[in-house]
């Protein structure tokens, strides 16, 4: 197979990197003011215009974030086999079971179309400019296979999977088919946060970065903490409001301190 030569671009990188910063810092303090209205926060009283049905809507949004990376993958010449057979297929893994398994079980409202475009357009930069890192710019000498940044941030990037993995479940399975209701979700996590999902997806995505060490990566785990860390806080709120016996001492995102 002929592949495509594609080199590093190093001001893609940087612009698209520092652009995941400053938008994260303004998504940080938009959410201050106003939830994004997807989910419980969609407003059912006032029109919707066009929406997208939850499981369809998951599928397309979080699907570039595996495609294009793969694309890249198959299609381009790649420098370095760490950054391929790795670091790249952990970041990949993420994205097929968000894009092929949660997409497909979800059971969440309809989403405006805006958002889901928004969100395509977000994971399209975002599979473009980790792939594109990892395939043709990383470097990764043979020492960093037992460099100790490599295994913290991989346990770390697995057990924030598995508490993701594992909290999407407790709160699928707080619903019967065809209700949209809310109730406390207890188990796992749960005890000691109320965004027990966004806490596992924050902490994979931060043992994503200190396992690579780099810019890009570091660019997308602080957009995440920006953008979920607010909805954590905001689903807090939304349980201690609505229900009296929520557990006082279950903190919003981070276990005993946030």
């Amino acid at each position: 197979m002929e592949y495509a030569v594609l080199e590093c671009n190093d001001n893609v990188i940087r612009y698209l990197s520092w652009g995941f910063i400053i938008g994260a810092v303004a998504y940080f303090f938009r959410q201050t003011k106003t939830q994004t209205p997807y989910g419980r926060y969609v407003d059912t009283k006032a029109p919707l215009g066009v929406t997208c049905p939850a499981k369809l809507a998951w599928l397309l949004q979080e699907s570039p974030s595996f495609l294009v990376p793969v694309l890249l993958l198959l299609t381009t010449n790649a420098q370095s086999s760490l950054g391929k057979q790795l670091l790249l297929w952990t970041f990949c893994m993420h994205y097929f079971q968000r894009t092929f398994i949660y997409s497909l079980m979800t059971k969440g409202r309809s989403s405006p179309l805006y958002i889901v475009i928004s969100a395509i357009i977000f994971c399209s930069c975002n599979g473009f400019l980790q792939g594109h890192y990892l395939l043709h710019c990383a470097t990764y000498d043979g020492t960093w296979l037992t460099n100790i940044r490599l295994a913290i941030g991989l346990i770390l990037f697995f057990i924030g999977m598995a508490i993701n993995i594992h909290s999407d479940h407790i709160l699928r399975c707080l619903r019967k088919p065809g209700e949209i209701v809310y109730r406390i979700p207890k188990g796992g996590m749960f005890e000691y946060v109320s965004g027990a999902n966004f806490f596992g997806e924050i902490l994979e995505w931060c043992g994503y970065a200190i396992a690579t060490w780099s810019l890009p990566t570091f660019s997308f785990a602080f957009f995440t903490m920006c953008s979920i860390g607010p909805r954590a806080y905001h689903h807090h709120r939304f349980y201690r409001e609505r229900f009296d016996d929520y557990p006082k001492f279950r903190k919003a995102v981070i276990p005993y301190i946030l």
